[in-house]
């Protein structure tokens, strides 16, 4: 008998598995960026956030890391992932469980057939029993099983480096676009009074007879112009701090600010080349996980063609009576063997073969999408740096212009040799010359965290510690 269970055992392990091994598909690269940044630097393994030099948004990150509810959902996913592996490879084990059970029971002495005296009434019956069970994994089903439930668990896990990923760049990005409104609003507010002021002075003038009431409506116009700004301003403003305390895992309210969008330090430009996102994008190494998975799939379903093979016994001791229950007559014991194996399922097998490795095509198709889009995502981020750069350069050219047209405007006004409508048509450029460079630097401070989202790389296992989280 002990000869009959190591030959079964060494049999299971040395068993083939079904369905092809897991090869990483061959993927058409990339040889370089087109927009690649000559003074990049290997800098997208740091906390990047911090190259900013704001205090502020370095602690908004570090409390989003902590408190953000997508990140702890991703957690727990992550533990049922591991919880299911454990129970799939459960199953290459045998499974040991115990029982007992105790019964008193009278007849009836008014049955046709009396109760013989030689028998006791009510009876008594006590049992103890211990069981096992084990299906053979000859065929490899439940170690591709264990397979499959290992690459969902990784990619369970780099979901989560993902949401961490996605969730840092969010907060920055938030975070300056913030700063970008506040100074938009500034601007909007300090024109508002300076207009105010010249509103009241051509007021004053009218009233005299000095100027026509022309002059006073057109100043009046610059007024509500931005006037009408504010509100708008400050309605993005309110909706960006909540979107920015939701990230935080906060209800709504104020957002502390930092240094202002002239103060922000540029953060240098990592460099990357295009296989070093394959193994760095979490995205990327999720949708190959779910291909190792699929792939393991196929082979559990083509091994419900072939016989199931369990083994089954049970020991254990009963008596009518407690005090005999541990005596030698009172043992009992049973052992068996079976193999079940499908004749006609009319294509239920076949069925989930084909599902299974519609699946694989599925995920495979879905691996090349989520390197293509990394690849495009990358230089996206690229060319937007680089024209997001030059249209700031030309931006600032053009408010420095739009000032000293104001001012030449108002000093040949002042002087009697031009009408207001120069200074208004001055005042027309300069004001949303103003807040577009004011919005073209958020863009441009923008698009330098989409580079590092954009690239992946180690910097997300250094946001993975301030979550508490273990790689």
């Amino acid at each position: 008998m002990l000869r009959f269970f190591i030959l079964i055992i060494a049999t299971s392990l040395a068993g083939c598995m079904l369905g092809p091994d897991y090869q990483r598909p061959v993927v058409d690269m990339m040889k370089s960026y087109n927009y690649e940044v000559k003074e990049a630097q290997k800098t997208a393994n740091t906390d990047w956030w911090r190259q900013f030099r704001d205090p502020v948004l370095d602690d908004l990150i570090t409390r989003a890391l902590a408190g953000n509810k997508n990140v702890r959902i991703a957690a727990a996913n992550i533990e049922q992932a591991a919880g299911l592996l454990t129970q799939v490879r459960s199953q290459l084990f045998p499974q040991v469980n115990y029982g007992a059970n105790a019964a008193r029971q009278r007849l009836s002495e008014k049955n046709a057939t009396p109760v013989p005296s030689t028998v006791s009434n009510p009876q008594e019956s006590f049992q103890l029993f211990a069981g096992a069970s084990w299906e053979i994994d000859l065929w490899g089903r439940v170690r591709r099983l264990s397979e499959a439930a290992r690459a969902n668990m990784l990619a369970s896990v780099e979901a989560r480096r993902g949401i961490i990923l996605s969730l840092v760049a969010s907060v920055a990005s938030s975070y300056l676009q913030l700063r970008g409104f506040d100074e938009q609003l500034a601007i909007a507010r300090r024109n508002l009074a300076s207009y105010q002021d010249s509103v009241r002075l051509f007021e004053l003038q009218f009233k005299y007879g000095q100027i026509s009431q022309m002059n006073v409506e057109q100043a009046r116009t610059q007024y509500e112009t931005a006037a009408a700004a504010i509100p708008q301003l400050e309605n993005q403003i309110v909706q960006t701090e909540n979107a920015i305390l939701i990230l935080l895992g906060c209800n709504p309210g104020p957002v502390p600010r930092g240094k202002s969008i002239y103060e922000l330090a540029i953060p240098a430009v990592p460099a990357g080349v295009p296989s070093e996102v394959l193994e760095s994008r979490p995205d990327i190494l999720q949708a190959e996980q779910n291909l190792i998975s699929a792939n393991a799939q196929i082979g559990a379903a083509r091994a419900l063609y072939f016989p199931t093979i369990s083994l089954t016994g049970n020991y254990g001791v009963s008596s009518s009576a407690l005090r005999s229950l541990f005596k030698g007559p009172a043992e009992t014991w049973s052992y068996a063997g079976s193999i079940i194996g499908p004749i006609f399922t009319a294509g239920a097998v076949s069925g989930q073969v084909k599902q299974t490795e519609a699946a694989r095509q599925a995920a495979l198709l879905g691996y090349q999408a989520s390197i293509q889009s990394a690849f495009a995502d990358v230089e996206n981020a690229l060319v937007a740096r680089q024209k997001l750069g030059d249209q700031l350069d030309a931006q600032r050219r053009l408010v420095n212009a739009s000032k000293e047209y104001e001012r030449l405007a108002r000093l040949q006004y002042d002087g009697g040799y031009t009408p207001y409508f120069t200074v208004l048509q001055a005042q027309q450029q300069l004001f949303p010359a103003e807040l577009n460079w004011a919005q073209t630097r958020a863009s441009f401070f923008v698009s330098l965290v989409n580079i590092y989202k954009a690239l992946g790389g180690g910097w997300v296992n250094e946001a993975d510690k301030l979550t508490g989280g273990k790689e």
